[in-house]
């Protein structure tokens, strides 16, 4: 009887001795890296534009793709007022007017981040015209709107004044940002990819003060000032970029006033505008900016008033704006904007936005439509007269109404014959401010450049068991001590 007992006992305890090991091991595994999710960052811009300024406030991942964050707009908020370049007189008012702003994007951060919100403001064309006529009060206006953001919990970074190369770079990544041009969220791999067939698009942007057109040229950019190099989710792209100062659509109809008026009279027919429409202006308005010239032996002494009245007369408008621009300076090079510039051949399709958007967006047209419609459209409106027009669009802002003629006359002039847009490639334009939730400018492509300076953490890790193994140990521990004591009592029976 104990003979065929001592095989089965010692059959038992190998057993036990096995699971023992098993279980030790199992207790013994440890997963040294369960990833937890990525820290969700924040960046703030202020937009100063030479007409209004606009806080953006985005977020982003910090363990990013391909060292360029990916970027989401959270919140943005138009600041009250006129731009800071207008504050030149009075600069700590220029600091004051965006506290109503920030205040509005700390309660889009959580508390406990704000103290690491990189905040930025960046000026553009308004301040670079006050710079060339007053760097004293350009450098006062920037120092008050610093004061002003470090006295909140965000870490300031700086207020600059941006280039114009700068702005029209930065515009044009963001809009390729939007579009899906630099990369794409894939569900089926579970990550972000470069599109296999990449179609980048330009970009046309259209301020108060300035214009820029940025592009990726088919061959090589003769103006090496003109081709800068980004490089975006790993990719590099050479672009063509220029930025037109003095060629904003506010500093164009500043310009077209002061080449209608002829003095001594102080009345003077303005083709742009409405028949009924009449608009005061100041000869010290002309003074006021680098880009009508006010040193012009033209403008008399003393701060005379001068009456524009409308004629509404779109061939007269056109022959006016023409002669802002200087295309004999160009000969017969098609490589040639005006001025002189250069620019190379036009490729592939753009996006054209703030004013080229909110004035063709007037108009009321569909997408699309070629360019003889367009033309009618504009020919039709500048024949209206402002009774017309101002009972028809009782909404619409009366500063700005009496303008689309002029604005949008403008923009053709400047697509077709200074950028050398045509029948054909008018097609190419896309009219547009937003792609999703986030606006078209240049604020968010200069939140993805700076993020390529702040360092890419690695995801926070944490040592611990994997749950599963975890269960599979201890049942094994409670298995083992069972039938260890099963095997105790059999061999003390035995």
């Amino acid at each position: 009887m104990l003979a065929k007992k001592k095989p089965f006992t010692s059959a038992i305890v190998g057993v036990l001795v096995a699971l023992s090991i098993i279980a030790l091991i199992l207790s013994l595994v440890r997963v040294e890296d369960v990833m937890l999710p990525p820290t969700v960052k924040y960046g703030l811009v202020f937009d100063a534009g030479s007409s209004h300024t606009s806080l953006f406030v985005y977020e982003w991942d910090s363990d990013k793709e391909n060292d360029t964050a990916v970027v989401s707009q959270t919140l943005s908020c138009d600041v009250q007022g006129q731009g800071i370049s207008s504050y030149a007189n009075n600069p700590p008012e220029a600091g004051n007017s965006l506290r109503e702003c920030l205040h509005k994007a700390l309660m889009a951060v959580p508390a406990e981040k704000q103290r690491d919100v990189p905040a930025y403001l960046g000026a553009t064309a308004g301040m670079r015209l006050l710079r060339e006529q007053n760097s004293s009060a350009a450098e006062q206006v920037l120092a008050e709107v610093a004061k002003t953001m470090q006295e909140y919990p965000v870490a300031f970074k700086g207020a600059q004044i941006l280039s114009g190369e700068e702005e029209g770079a930065y515009g044009w990544i963001t809009i390729n940002y939007l579009l899906d041009s630099f990369t794409k969220y894939s569900p089926k791999a579970h990550m972000w990819l470069r599109p296999e067939a990449a179609n980048i698009f330009g970009a046309l942007d259209l301020g108060g003060a300035s214009t820029q057109i940025t592009f990726v040229p088919k061959g090589s950019v003769m103006s090496q000032n003109k081709s800068p190099e980004l490089t975006l989710y790993g990719y590099s792209y050479n672009i063509y970029t220029h930025s037109y100062l003095c060629y904003g659509q506010n500093e164009m109809l500043k310009r077209l006033a002061k080449e209608l008026i002829s003095f001594p009279s102080t009345r003077v027919q303005h083709p742009c505008y409405p028949k009924g429409y009449n608009e005061t202006v100041s000869v010290s308005s002309f003074r006021a900016s680098p880009c009508t010239d006010g040193s012009d032996p033209r403008l008399p002494r003393g701060d005379i008033n001068v009456t524009l009245e409308g004629s509404g007369n779109a061939s007269g408008c056109r022959a006016a704006i023409r002669k802002l621009f200087n295309f004999s300076a160009c000969g017969q090079s098609q490589e040639c904007t005006f001025d002189g510039v250069y620019q190379p051949p036009l490729r592939g399709q753009f996006i054209a936005f703030s004013a080229f958007y909110y004035n063709f967006k007037f108009l009321n047209l569909t997408e699309g439509q070629p360019l003889a419609v367009v033309r009618q459209a504009i020919e039709e409106l500048c024949t209206r007269s402002w009774e017309d027009l101002s009972s028809s669009y009782p909404k619409e802002n009366p500063k700005r109404l009496p303008k689309y003629c002029a604005n949008t006359n403008y923009i053709l002039i400047l697509l077709l014959h200074a950028y050398k847009f045509n029948e054909t490639s008018w097609n190419n334009i896309i009219f547009q401010m937003k792609v999703g939730s986030a606006d078209a400018g240049w604020t968010l492509g200069y939140m993805l450049n700076l993020t390529n300076m702040i360092p890419a953490e690695a995801p926070a890790s944490l040592k611990g068991h994997m749950p599963s193994l975890w269960a599979a140990a201890i049942t094994f521990i409670i298995l083992t001590l069972i039938l260890g004591l099963a095997a105790l009592l059999l061999l003390l029976w035995a």
